[in-house]
């Protein structure tokens, strides 16, 4: 595989602040641009961006104030090429080593766009930073697929977990009956009880009231044997008989006993009550159910939505990341467990370099602005972590001290080479 493309050296007049800088920046690692506000960094990072990228990256005001002489651009890439823009009209010429021309096109599939245009991923809404991870692994119709499977599940159990807290809240309102049956109690059923119970009084009574009569029966016997000793035999005969009868009558009678029709009546007058109590416990005892029901669903719904998430996961660690640390969590961008807005400022450039080189890996150069978010330890842990990776950062920072800066921008010259280039410079470049 061949070589990524780096930025071997640059050269700029009158472009916005710079009135004239040129520079070969370092291959691998991190170049630094350094001075204070208003100097021309940005210009410098500007003019690359502008002759690479094209008319769409043109500043709206390019030539520098005060200037006589349009902009001029040079920049000399690792693979041979000599991109130039010159001229009123800023003519894109673009040189292979053997001297043949081409244009825009063959820079747009060697430089990516967002390498000249950090800001643009920066700027990008967490979705949209997933996505070109995403497209850039090959995962985003399975992943898509799977995420339209989780967010319909996720939703349907929303509504299953609303529904389970609204039943449980009905629940917990309903009065429940400790002492009620579990079933409603029936009028007509207790009344039918009653009139057997009646009945079976009634036929006690009448066992009652056959002692009475037998009783009676011996005493007009006892008289008439007294009457007539003719007649003794047969009333002998028959008396003893209805002494037998007597104490069968009389052991009978006595082991019987009335059953009180009370508790009957008290429920048959309160059935109504009871019923009420009964349909009210069982209203609780569906209720219940239909909770249980729905936190069951609820549940089993969790499950499949952690599996989906789980298979999100492996497919995710199924790939080569970037970036050891990146992932992708529901939609957003994930470095060392964080979200983008939870990263550094430092973090958030070496994911978003990590990115954008992966993007197109032809370009092995990225264009960064404001690299004073990073303090000087984490700059040099940059640097080195970049000369590791083969890519080349070229970056403005806010300082003065050499000790952080590659080149210090003053007045829109390189501090300490102002002198080498005259005040009002002929005009030997021809096409103006």
């Amino acid at each position: 595989m061949n070589e990524s493309i780096k930025i071997n050296s640059f050269e700029l007049e009158n472009v916005k602040r710079v009135k004239a800088v040129s520079y070969e920046p370092t291959s691998n690692g991190l170049t630094v641009i350094g001075g204070r506000n208003g100097q021309g960094k940005t210009s410098i990072l500007d003019g690359i961006a502008w002759a690479l990228g094209g008319t769409k990256l043109k500043p709206s005001e390019p030539m520098r104030e005060g200037s006589y002489n349009p902009p001029r651009l040079e920049i000399k890439l690792s693979n041979g090429l000599i991109v130039s823009r010159t001229g009123s009209n800023s003519t894109l010429k673009v040189v292979d080593p053997s001297g043949k021309k081409s244009g825009q096109r063959i820079l747009d599939d060697l430089i990516g766009q967002l390498a000249l245009d950090l800001p643009k991923f920066m700027e990008m809404s967490d979705k949209e930073k997933a996505n070109e991870l995403l497209n850039l692994l090959g995962l985003e119709d399975e992943l898509a697929k799977l995420e339209g499977k989780y967010q319909e599940i996720y939703a349907k159990r929303h509504s299953v977990g609303q529904i389970a807290t609204q039943k449980d809240k009905y629940v917990k309102e309903l009065v429940a009956y400790d002492d009620a049956p579990l079933e409603l109690v029936s009028a007509s059923e207790l009344i039918q009880k009653q009139q057997a119970i009646l009945l079976q009084n009634a036929e006690n009574q009448k066992k009652r009231h056959k002692v009475e009569d037998i009783k009676n029966q011996i005493t007009i016997v006892n008289n008439l044997v007294d009457e007539t000793q003719k007649k003794l035999e047969e009333l002998q005969a028959k008396q003893a008989q209805l002494a037998e009868d007597f104490d069968i009558a009389t052991t009978t009678a006595n082991d019987l006993e009335d059953e009180s029709t009370a508790e009957l009546e008290a429920q048959i007058k309160s059935v109504d009550e009871i019923n009420q109590k009964v349909r009210a416990n069982q209203e609780r005892a569906r209720a219940l159910q239909e909770a249980a029901d729905y936190k069951e669903e609820y549940d089993a719904l969790t499950e499949e939505i952690n599996e989906l998430r789980d298979s999100k996961t492996k497919l995710l660690e199924s790939v080569d990341m970037p970036l050891d640390g990146l992932s992708i969590q529901d939609g957003a961008l994930i470095y060392n467990g964080r979200q983008w807005d939870c990263m550094s400022g430092a973090e958030q450039l070496k994911v978003a370099t990590a990115i954008v080189r992966a993007l197109n890996p032809k370009c092995g150069f990225v264009l960064m602005d404001k690299l004073e978010q990073m303090d000087v330890d984490t700059m040099h842990e940059f640097g080195e972590w970049l000369e590791g990776e083969g890519l080349q950062v070229i970056a403005t920072r806010v300082t003065n001290n050499t000790d952080e800066a590659s080149i210090i921008i003053e007045d829109g010259y390189i501090k300490g080479e102002e002198q080498l280039v005259p005040v009002n410079p002929v005009n030997d470049w021809g096409d103006f």
